[in-house]
């Protein structure tokens, strides 16, 4: 299902999306900033009150699985628009942090 998307297209769809209805002149990093931050709160709305046991089970009911799901999709559309904007790799960055975090925090 997902042999067809990638990164690149995906900001490249969000981008015409965002120009197709003249929001681009809102999307400055400190508006997706803040649009990625409100998104990742509902998603941390979602498990506020959960045990961890419920927490592990979130995607057994179909209602809280797909308010779940849309709100990850939220949190990675601003994510991917604010790497967009700024010109940020997110592959790369991601394979340099654990590449950082590989030396920082060796296995024992």
């Amino acid at each position: 299902m997902t042999d067809h998307l990638d990164v690149a297209k995906l900001q490249r769809r969000l981008a015409d999306f965002a120009a197709a209805r003249n929001w681009r002149p809102y999307h400055t990093p400190k508006n997706l900033v803040a649009a990625l931050s409100v998104e990742a709160s509902e998603l941390v709305e979602i498990f506020q009150w959960l045990t961890p046991e419920e927490s592990a089970r979130v995607m057994d009911d179909p209602d809280t699985a797909h308010r779940v799901t849309d709100e990850v999709a939220d949190v990675l559309a601003y994510l991917l628009q604010l790497c967009d904007v700024l010109d940020i790799d997110p592959l790369v960055a991601l394979d340099a942090k654990i590449d950082r975090n590989e030396r920082r925090f060796p296995a024992p």
